[in-house]
């Protein structure tokens, strides 16, 4: 089977996804963030440094309530940053 590639805005939000967990994750260790969602170390890594862009929606809810995020922060988060105003939707991200 061949995987459809990425287009740049698949990738672009990604690494955005990454770069938050990242943040939300601060002074706690991979290791420990990836055992209380049920995930590899491995598999953290790949998505917080964006090789791994589009994950399953039940990993990142995993990892959402690992860290103490709400899926609905979470998006609004990536929203935000991707359009650079507070609060604004895009539908890129909630699609």
């Amino acid at each position: 089977m061949v995987r459809t590639p990425l287009t740049p805005e698949e990738r672009e939000r990604g690494e955005r996804l990454g770069r938050l967990l990242r943040e939300a994750r601060g002074a706690r260790s991979m290791t420990d963030v990836a055992a209380n969602a049920g995930i590899s170390a491995e598999t953290l890594r790949k998505i917080e440094t964006g090789r791994a862009p589009t994950p399953a929606f039940f990993t990142v809810a995993a990892l959402a309530g690992a860290l103490g995020l709400s899926m609905d922060e979470l998006i609004g988060r990536c929203a935000r940053e991707a359009t650079g105003a507070p609060g604004a939707p895009d539908a890129t991200i909630a699609a």
